[in-house]
């Protein structure tokens, strides 16, 4: 017996469009943390200078060391944030899942000493048919500002759920 699912949006993420959630707050980006990721991001290579060399980096337009654009300053939390559980097999309409993939928009650099504010939120939905049925494409924001509110970086995420 098979039922016809109308939709596969919930009241819940109605409640939640648009609503900024989920704040975190980093340690202070340190200046060997930004080191060690930028060695760890371009070995075996040299990283560039702007990630390690102060002398130089105070010559540039930045005014000293910044971060790589992917740096995490929530990389090596001390506890880690609740996660979900596994519940095992999934077999409910709109159950199945992939990544749709992300866009990443950078603002202002991450010095040592920024501390980074992260929030999300449910951005957008388009529901529609496709061939492997009732589909919902949604779209989940990320954004980071430093401690002056300046804006770092954004991430629209992509979800398919079908």
């Amino acid at each position: 017996m098979t039922s016809e699912v109308e939709t596969l949006v919930t009241a819940d993420m109605q409640e939640k469009r648009g609503v900024w959630e989920n704040e975190r707050v980093s340690p202070p980006v340190s200046e060997s943390d930004i080191r060690k990721w930028g060695i760890a991001s371009y070995w075996p290579e040299k990283p560039p200078r702007l990630f390690w060399d102060t002398d130089y980096a105070n010559g540039t337009r930045w005014k000293g060391i910044i971060a790589p654009h992917d740096f995490n300053p929530f990389a090596w939390p001390i506890e880690r944030p609740a996660g979900r559980e596994a519940s095992g097999p999934r077999t409910a309409a709109g159950s199945r899942g992939m990544n749709g993939g992300q866009v990443e928009t950078f603002g202002v650099a991450m010095h040592p000493g920024d501390v980074i504010t992260s929030r999300t939120r449910l951005k957008d939905w388009n529901e529609r048919t496709t061939r492997l049925g009732l589909t919902l494409f949604t779209e989940t924001e990320m954004e980071w500002r430093n401690q002056r509110g300046e804006l770092v970086k954004t991430r629209i995420s992509t979800g398919i759920r079908y």
